[in-house]
């Protein structure tokens, strides 16, 4: 009787802690999603890359005043530049574009230059 209730305790407590953990994960992938906004393309125009590299695939173009939704960004350490990523909505096809443009083009202050991140270490 006595190892049968410890092992019910072992049981609960491993339960409640993986809910804990659980409960944990959730609430670090919302706190990144805390970090989307929405701005404009401030350049005339930007190419849209489907990685954060200056020699990756183009996917798209963006133009001055296009919307963009972004929700992360990329330093590149090689090309010393800042990407940001997001969808692009063009307001000449209503087109959207998901990809990687140069932060000075699509920052979340709307003006250009924008003030650029720390370079992570």
């Amino acid at each position: 009787m006595i190892v049968r209730q410890r092992l019910n305790r072992a049981v609960v407590a491993t339960t409640l802690g993986l809910a804990v953990a659980a409960g944990g994960i959730a609430t670090a992938s919302t706190a990144q999603a805390a970090d989307t906004g929405h701005t404009k393309i401030s350049c005339s125009a930007v190419k849209i890359r489907k990685a954060p590299s200056k020699t990756a695939t183009v996917v798209g173009i963006g133009y001055r005043g296009d919307k963009v939704a972004y929700d992360q960004w990329a330093y590149k350490r090689s090309q010393k530049q800042w990407y940001t990523r997001g969808t692009v909505t063009r307001k000449s096809d209503g087109k959207k574009v998901r990809g990687y443009m140069v932060y000075q083009c699509a920052n979340p202050y709307g003006s250009n230059p924008a003030p650029t991140p720390d370079i992570p270490k």
